[in-house]
């Protein structure tokens, strides 16, 4: 154990950041997320990296544009207010097809909210935050050790998807230190940037998709002439204002991350196998949520757990096929009531689906999500 490390959820994320190849960072300081840049400007540096702290937080997500667009892995980091301020440029990466990644470690709102207490408060924000239609890829460790690997998967699915992801952290993991180890550079797969196949003599469009519907285009400065737009365009990358293009167009966008869903969707199974009641969690909560799963357990209830890693794309089959196995399905949540909506619309009416929101500054105690089990399992109403 020489190598484990005492580590905060923030540095493992922007260490894992860095062990996928980030080698830029732009962004501005925001509580709780700013442990993340000060890692980095102290890390980057060392590695043949660039940090730059920017005016704002809309300066912040644009320099990692530009950076990505010539060829840079990058990361921005932020909270609550910060997100809301990245979202058009989250929009034009997605119609650009800019591989960004971007933390964002939740704290309560809406507006300056709550600026130091934990929340969960942008799921909903993270799908649809940006306006148009889009997907999006969203993972949230519940693990100071995970923050690390969801970092490493982030940064791989924005190269591989050319498209942005989004870290959902929340304060609870991203401000708890645990002791890890984290993995030798050996053990961790990195996905490297996408080339185009050849050249614009050649007849390559740089928007042309492969068969994964991902296109390559080059990195600016590689000696291809790019044009990126947020304006929907054909495989030239120059606008276009067919109907025909822009159904095309926005429909590979979405179908590039339906056809990889197995690949992107993580999830965990607890106690499953007997399980009458369910608890659906993810992030902090979850940690929680285990817990108290455990003393229903304890006290003759047979309950079980799924903790989502990926949020979006969201676990439709997932949560359909639990739900049509058990008696109910109960959702912790540290906001006012989120993804119990897409729990809700997955189990299809299989099976009642139980809202346990809380947003009040505190997290969930054991006590509180194994009491909303054992109310649930007696039909009693869960209290909210």
């Amino acid at each position: 154990m020489s190598n484990a490390r005492l580590m905060q959820g923030n540095e493992a994320c922007a260490e894992g950041a860095l062990a996928a190849g980030v080698r830029f960072f732009g962004g501005y300081p925001i509580t709780p997320s700013t442990e993340i840049a000060e890692h980095l400007a102290k890390s980057l540096p060392g590695v043949g990296g660039s940090f730059v702290q920017m005016e704002d937080e809309i300066a912040g997500i644009a320099v990692v544009l530009g950076a990505s667009l010539a060829g840079k892995k990058v990361l921005t980091a932020t909270s609550g207010p910060g997100f809301s301020l990245k979202q058009e440029l989250i929009g034009y990466a997605a119609i650009a097809e800019i591989p960004v990644v971007i933390a964002n470690v939740q704290r309560m709102g809406p507006s300056t909210g709550q600026p130091t207490s934990p929340a969960q408060g942008d799921v909903m924000q993270a799908r649809w935050g940006t306006h148009g239609d889009h997907p999006v890829i969203a993972l949230s460790p519940w693990t100071v050790r995970e923050s690390f690997d969801v970092a490493v998967k982030a940064v791989n699915y924005a190269e591989r998807f050319r498209t942005p992801v989004i870290i959902l952290l929340d304060e609870v993991v991203g401000h708890m230190r645990e002791k890890v180890v984290l993995p030798s550079p050996e053990e961790i797969e990195i996905y490297p940037r996408r080339k185009p196949h050849g050249t614009r003599e050649q007849g390559v469009r740089p928007y042309t998709p492969d068969n994964d519907l991902v296109p390559n285009p080059a990195n600016f400065g590689e000696g291809h002439r790019i044009h990126v737009t947020g304006l929907v365009h054909d495989e030239t990358g120059f606008p276009s204002g067919s109907p025909k293009i822009t159904q095309e167009s926005l429909r590979r966008l979405h179908q590039k991350i339906d056809i990889a869903e197995e690949e992107i969707i993580h999830y965990d199974e607890f106690f499953l196998d007997d399980a009458e009641f369910v608890v659906i969690a993810y992030g902090g909560t979850a940690r929680t949520a285990y817990a108290g799963v455990e003393a229903a357990r304890e006290r003759g209830i047979k309950a079980g757990m799924i903790r989502l890693m990926t949020i979006w794309p969201f676990a439709d089959k997932v949560v359909k096929q639990v739900a049509a196995k058990v008696k109910g399905i109960l959702v912790p949540e540290m906001n006012y009531g989120q993804l119990v909506l897409e729990i809700e619309r997955a189990a299809g009416g299989q099976t009642p689906v139980v809202s346990l929101p809380k947003y009040n500054t505190e997290v969930f105690t054991p006590q509180e999500i194994c009491e909303a089990i054992m109310n649930m399992a007696q039909g009693k109403e869960v209290s909210k």
